[in-house]
């Protein structure tokens, strides 16, 4: 299951891990003009963990998510 919102300067998705069990926490998703940012909970450290992403690095993301195994660069966008 998962969630978007539309807020003033970012678009939010939740996703919510409605598996089998053992569950994870929920990931939330910020995606901003400059960068996309991951956040979940760590139970163990009672504390949330961010990792923050670039407009390309997401890109690669997306485009690894359907390329077999291998080493690529995907051409820059140009203006």
């Amino acid at each position: 299951m998962f969630s978007i919102e539309h807020e003033f300067d970012a678009t939010v998705v939740t996703l919510v891990d409605d598996g089998a069990a053992p569950l994870q926490e929920d990931v939330v998703i910020h995606s901003f003009a400059e960068c996309v940012t991951l956040e979940q909970f760590d139970p163990r450290t009672g504390g949330m963990m961010k990792i923050t992403f670039s407009p390309e690095q997401i890109r690669d993301l997306a485009a690894a998510l359907d390329l077999p195994e291998g080493v690529y660069q995907l051409p820059q966008k140009s203006g």
